[in-house]
């Protein structure tokens, strides 16, 4: 699979919108966790929840795209000079050949629930319209996407659960391979939701304060929502251009929430990363963990990093920033990665007081100055899907 150039990329989450916030929040150590007060969700658990959404102005004539979920993509969107790169690949490639792939968990589902609540109490009737195809059908986020940016290649979701933003740049890497795109909008969007925040509170993996991962003390996830996107095309001859290397994909096949104990199909996600970008496991400057505070996936990705990297690898958790945000997670921080890599920071890792003493990798949790030149980002989902981006500038690659 061809090497992907990323011309643009951009994030938006509790921690910030648009990239230079986001940075911002990362070095100053700020985090977008906050006491959960979404709608009447009474629950004892923190959130990392995009403030304003909900005032955010409307065009009418987007009335029927109108969710929590299509409103944190246009405000994505509109980040970092994304829509101008986008015309600008329109204008090199042409509009058909430049595609739209994302992932999301949950899509607009929150629109659909409000809608239940507001049901005829007589006949039970769900009130109209309720525009169910383009708010919360799985497709509805990059159908929307490709309307906002006017684009007429192919378009799709995946929703692998928490791997889904990470798998769009594997597609990414097969339609231009294919010769079916010149350059693909990937990235994910994922918001906040009742059944989410229910349902993680349900399993237990919930936790009553900010996430603390890689913790001895770690008491679960605390919930995000966020919205990224990155515009990659086949990779240039340009040893200045950022570039994703390698994506490795696995399934655990072991347990619908639960990893694999000694995080076997995690490891084989990362080997498969460091094979497709050539590369052995000792030219990963930081590995951007999963790392989402639950006992169990800790525990099993620091065996995975054990056995490919051997003990000490450098990584960190960056979801005290912006909690998990679930579909969004993977485009979240490959973007983190991508800031490392050209502003010279390895990110620490919030609220963790001590690092686990079962843990063999050397998981940072102070901010440090340095270039990693290339970063390793995990995402691991339920189901057991997994997938790891090998990305950075290509000094010293062949």
């Amino acid at each position: 699979m061809p090497r992907l150039r990323i011309r643009r990329c951009t994030a938006t989450n509790a921690a910030g919108t648009g990239n230079d916030a986001f940075l911002d929040a990362l070095r100053e150590r700020r985090s977008g966790l906050a006491p959960c007060e979404f709608l009447d969700a009474d629950l004892d658990t923190y959130v990392g929840r995009v403030d304003g959404l909900e005032t955010m102005p409307w065009p009418a004539e987007w009335a029927a795209w109108d969710c929590r979920n299509n409103r944190l993509a246009w405000l994505g969107l509109e980040q970092d000079g994304f829509v101008a790169a986008v015309d600008d690949a329109v204008k090199r490639f042409g509009v058909h050949r430049v595609g739209v792939v994302l992932g999301t968990s949950t899509s607009g589902i929150l629109h659909t629930e409000l809608a239940f609540r507001e049901r005829d109490p007589q006949t039970g009737r769900l009130p109209t319209p309720l525009h169910y195809a383009t708010t919360h059908e799985l497709s509805s986020a990059p159908r929307f996407v490709r309307e906002r940016l006017g684009l007429k290649g192919p378009m799709y979701a995946i929703s692998t659960a928490c791997s889904s933003s990470g798998k769009v740049f594997a597609s990414a890497q097969r339609l231009i391979g294919s010769g079916i795109c010149d350059a693909v909008v990937v990235g994910g969007v994922d918001t906040l939701c009742l059944t989410t925040l229910y349902g993680f509170s349900s399993l237990e993996l919930t936790a009553p304060e900010p996430c603390r991962p890689g913790d001895p003390e770690r008491s679960g996830i605390s919930i995000g929502e966020a919205a990224g996107f990155a515009l990659v095309e086949a990779d240039t001859d340009d040893a200045d251009d950022l570039c994703v290397f390698g994506v490795g994909e696995s399934v655990d096949a072991y347990h619908m929430s639960t990893p694999h104990p000694d995080g076997v199909g995690a490891e084989l996600a990362m080997r498969r990363a460091l094979e497709a970008a050539e590369m052995s496991a000792d030219a990963i400057d930081y590995v951007n963990l999963h790392g989402t505070a639950s006992r169990v996936n800790d525990a099993a990705e620091d065996r995975a990093l054990e056995a490919v990297f051997g003990a000490g690898q450098v990584c960190s958790s960056t979801k005290g920033w912006t909690g998990h945000t679930l579909g969004a997670a993977g485009i979240t921080e490959m973007v983190i990665g991508a800031l490392a890599v050209e502003h010279g920071f390895v990110p620490g890792t919030l609220n963790t007081r001590q690092v686990d003493p079962a843990f063999s990798a050397d998981y940072r949790l102070e901010n440090r100055a340095g270039r990693p030149t290339r970063v390793l980002s995990n995402s691991f989902g339920f189901g057991g899907n997994n997938c790891s981006l090998l990305l950075g500038r290509k000094e010293g690659v062949a």
